[in-house]
């Protein structure tokens, strides 16, 4: 039983390992052979700029912005492992794809990079998701994403200098149009389970033989052995 455990448990976190690890890496091979990876992020309306689709969530400008974008990342991805497990890939995939062709359509004439597209491609596909299902394990993940991550709505607004607030905006949608087409077959939870139960004859009910017919208590002797 506890091995049954440990292995679904590392198929939830499998993914945001793997995912986290990639980010770190090329960050440090960045750092350990001093180059410089944002020429290949995702740049809007360019044929060479199309690569970035696939590479951009990967690559960032320094130490902080990675380290801001690890947190949610490893989050927001052990919560769609554990809660739909089985389209985990497929939504990720998509995700990605998605968030990064409206990226590429609509951003502005420059360098995009960073996971935090994918960050907000995820907050709202688990939220929006969640509501639609209508699933109480579902909207708990709902509620926890907006408790954690409600204040991201803001910067999908053109309001900090040098954030590609295109790319949150992007990642948005992208996970409002997934939470809305992708087919997700997840029973509804039942509010009570019926048990099944043996009712027991006065014969065979141990407590209520432990009384007379007048309903006095009256335990039946047992023999000890000396």
């Amino acid at each position: 039983m506890n091995n049954n455990v440990s292995t679904f448990e590392m198929k939830w976190l499998m993914k945001p390992i793997i995912f986290v690890f990639l980010m770190w890496l090329a960050f440090w091979i960045e750092m350990r052979f001093h180059t410089d990876f944002t020429k290949y992020g995702l740049r809007p309306r360019t044929l060479e700029g199309i690569l970035g689709v696939f590479t951009s969530p990967f690559i960032h400008s320094g130490f902080s912005h990675l380290w801001s974008n690890t947190a949610p990342i490893a989050v927001l991805l052990f919560f769609l492992s554990l809660f739909y497990y089985k389209w985990s890939s497929k939504v990720l995939i998509y995700g990605i794809l998605m968030s990064g062709i409206l990226t590429w359509l609509i951003g502005r004439d420059s360098y995009h990079i960073g996971a935090s597209g994918i960050v907000y491609f995820l907050a709202s596909f688990i939220f929006f998701k969640g509501i639609f299902l209508n699933n109480y394990r579902q909207i708990a993940a709902s509620l926890i994403v907006v408790f954690l991550y409600g204040s991201l709505v803001w910067y999908m607004l053109p309001i900090k200098p040098n954030m590609s607030w295109e790319g949150h905006l992007s990642g948005a949608v992208a996970g409002l149009i997934l939470a809305i087409f992708l087919k997700v077959n997840i029973p509804k939870e039942k509010p009570f389970a019926k048990v099944n139960q043996k009712v027991l004859s006065d014969e065979e009910d141990w407590f209520l033989q432990q009384f007379d017919e007048d309903g006095n208590f009256s335990p039946i002797p047992v023999d000890e052995e000396e």
